[in-house]
């Protein structure tokens, strides 16, 4: 199965410059170059202007290179399936898992139909990467030396985690490399939600009628890019761009806005298939037939230890359903979700041009969204909510979040449906609608989608605590403006510790006065008591009831999951008094050993730090970092910071969380305040890698210079882009 690759072959892999520019591509990014004006503000966000929207593209991305070519490049490494070639061995199974579904025959076909607007776009996109790889040359690719217009259909949709990651890479290696991936050692940590909040507000429950929204985006930091892009054909976005990709994927222009949200719908499904083998052949049972199982074979290009290339060649399967992923006994799962990629970059792009409802939702209509909730603004005053648009229709009597039989005709997909058959809200009564990656179902509050009405497999996520934080602070408020909109996305009450810590407090009460426990806890549980369950940096209480929430988590989490039941549920009813008294203990112990005191302060413990541009930073408690008071989405903070500790430290390092926040008005004119995590630049050099810190723990979102007037007095330097 591994092959060394031709001296040819290796020869390109391993080489690092850019490939060089033929004279009709140089004559064309010199004539895109003179098109586009990038001008850089005093937060080095970039605002692009093109002559067209093709040229808009190529400056939008060439800005994006200037600011961290190395994660431009690594997410189309990783969408590629072409990790291994970067990193190594360990990755292969990460691509073939890619090359499943991922073909660049497959793209190339799509590209070549592809209607001639997004033709251009996806050239001009291939032009802006490979003109600023071919005017920077001592920036050296890892993998990617040229881009190719196709290229940009194999990074379609802008979320942190693509349906594809749903395959396990553990029993994906397992049925094809028959071996076991080693599983991860250390300290089991609550994994942070790869999700997001989104809140629109109506006219109606604002002090200037015009509608409010909130963006933000809870990921890995620093996976997006900060822009304004605008063209002479009336393009003209803020907001969020992923690494790469030619379209804002959360953002307003000058008439509406949206954010999305990870949705808890269930689209993407297992089917157990009953192998037969038959003659030498495989075949798999569907109904009273036996179809044959597609087979074909996909290679894995490496990089070894000794720094050649090398490669793997797996025979993969396929039924009527999709690509073999794993066996379950004696069956093979198939997976099927969405791979559509031209569709998804259609409406990716042609969205962030919508103006208001009825032309955001004509683009919803290709049914390209599988993963994302939409919360929608515009200054028509009108809100919505929107459950993502790739919806297979199904019989809901058969249980999608698990296989199903594959046998069985009667569970196939059966079409999609319409977007008026998903859940949906349009401007409803109470004036306001949101979602924090929970069911929509308490999207409007009392005038939300009833479950009722819906198939099951329309959500899986049910409530979480956000969802309960943002219905608290958003039920009976008619005065928002966009600064009271800004205060609310930081509101540092915590409803998971609000339900948690009386149990927690019962528990001591009614322990027996012998019990050692008793004395040992009294001045903790004192402390709990006074406490009014919000986060703040001078809070040693948060510190406290953040330990001793890991802590019981830690020891409970399985058992409710094993047994399906809520987690926090289960935390405050199933787990004995002992259990939660054992619990502050050892959070009492742990904050006394690692600080000193267990009446540490949090915003000693939990930190933010960036120390290079590295994808994964080595955190060291050693060097300068910056106190964020906020806390992890585990326990309802609407502003989320995901941070634990990590080998060699004893603070709180954050990772993921609150990425980019934004607060829109769509009055007569658009008003926005932003911030983004650390910085714009990857560069440590740069005084942009670290200049939002403060502002972004602080949740003091600057403004946001949306028109050219504004701009004034606040632009570091106007240039176009460097010509070959």
């Amino acid at each position: 199965m591994r092959k060394i690759l031709t001296a040819s072959i290796l020869a390109a892999c391993l080489a690092s410059p850019a490939l060089a520019a033929t004279p009709a591509e140089q004559a064309r990014w010199k004539h895109e170059a003179a098109a586009v004006t990038i001008t850089r503000d005093d937060w080095g966000i970039a605002h692009v202007r093109g002559k067209t929207d093709a040229d808009a593209v190529f400056g939008m991305v060439y800005a994006q290179a200037e600011d961290d070519f190395n994660r431009v490049e690594t997410n189309f490494i990783n969408a590629q399936g072409r990790l291994a070639e970067a990193e190594g061995e360990s990755a292969v199974w990460q691509d073939l898992r890619m090359k499943l579904f991922i073909d660049p025959a497959t793209l190339k076909a799509d590209y070549a139909a592809s209607p001639a607007w997004l033709k251009k776009l996806m050239v001009a996109w291939a032009d802006g990467l490979n003109d600023y790889l071919a005017t920077h040359p001592a920036v050296k690719p890892r993998v990617i030396r040229h881009f190719e217009p196709w290229m940009a259909l194999s990074f379609s949709e802008g979320s942190i985690g693509g349906d594809i990651e749903r395959v396990d890479l553990e029993k994906l290696a397992a049925f094809y490399g028959k071996t076991q991936v080693a599983a991860a050692s250390g300290p089991v940590f609550y994994q942070e939600p790869t999700g997001s909040n989104g809140i629109a507000i109506a006219p109606s429950n604002t002090v200037d009628h015009h509608a409010l929204l909130l963006i933000n985006p809870h990921t890995s930091f620093f996976f997006r890019s900060e822009e304004q892009v605008t063209s002479g054909e009336g393009l003209n976005v803020y907001g969020a761009s992923t690494w790469g990709q030619f379209f804002v994927y959360q953002g307003f222009n000058a008439h509406a806005g949206w954010m999305h949200t990870s949705s808890g719908i269930d689209n993407v499904d297992t089917f157990a298939e009953t192998i037969v083998r038959k003659d030498g052949k495989l075949f798999y049972r569907y109904g009273a037939d036996l179809k044959p199982v597609t087979t074909s074979k996909i290679t894995v290009p490496y990089r070894t230890a000794a720094g050649s290339m090398a490669s793997k060649t797996f025979t993969v399967y396929r039924t009527q359903h999709g690509p073999i992923i794993r066996a379950d006994g004696d069956k093979w799962i198939a997976i099927a979700l969405m791979n559509t990629p031209m569709k998804a970059l259609e409406q990716s792009w042609l969205r962030t041009k919508a103006s208001d409802y009825r032309s955001y939702m004509k683009v919803a209509e290709l049914k390209a969204n599988s993963s994302n909730n939409t919360l929608f603004a515009d200054d028509k005053g009108e809100i919505a909510y929107l459950h993502p648009q790739f919806i297979p229709v199904r019989n809901d009597k058969y249980d999608y979040t698990h296989p199903v039989d594959g046998s069985n005709p009667d569970t196939d997909w059966k079409g999609l449906h319409t977007l008026d058959q998903a859940p949906h809200l349009l401007n409803p009564p109470n004036g306001w609608v949101f979602n924090t990656n929970n069911w929509p179902y308490s999207a409007a509050g009392p005038d939300s989608p009833k479950i009722s009405d819906y198939p099951r497999y329309m959500d899986t996520a049910g409530e979480n605590p956000r969802g309960q934080h943002a219905t608290r602070l958003l039920t009976g408020k008619t005065d928002f403006t966009l600064e009271g909109l800004m205060h609310a996305a930081y509101d540092s009450y915590q409803p998971a510790f609000a339900k948690l810590i009386p149990t927690l407090l019962k528990a001591w009460d009614e322990a027996p006065a012998d019990d050692p426990l008793k004395a040992k806890l009294a001045d903790q549980v004192a402390a709990l008591r006074a406490w009014d369950y919000r986060w703040g940096a001078d809070s040693p209480a948060t510190s406290l009831a953040v330990f001793w929430g890991d802590a019981l988590w830690a020891n409970s989490h399985e058992d409710a999951e094993r047994e399906d039941l809520d987690v926090y549920d289960f935390m405050a009813n199933r787990t004995t008094a002992a259990q939660k008294l054992k619990a502050l203990a050892e959070a009492s112990d742990r904050l006394t050993a690692d600080f000193g005191s267990w009446k540490t302060p949090w915003g000693e413990i939990n930190r933010y730090q960036r120390n290079n541009g590295d994808i994964v930073q080595v955190f060291d408690d050693k060097k300068p970092s910056t106190p964020v008071p906020f806390t992890s989405a585990q326990w309802g903070s609407l502003a989320s910071f995901g941070a634990h500790r990590y080998p060699g430290t004893k603070r709180y390092y954050g990772t993921k969380g609150n990425s980019f926040v934004a607060v829109v008005e769509f009055g007569p004119k658009v008003r926005a305040y932003a911030v983004t995590a650390g910085g714009e630049s990857g560069h440590p050099e740069s005084k942009h890698f670290g200049d939002e810190a403060v502002r972004y723990a602080e949740g003091n979102l600057r403004e946001v210079y949306f028109y050219p007037e504004q701009l004034k007095g606040h632009t570091e330097r106007t240039y176009q882009p460097t010509a070959p």
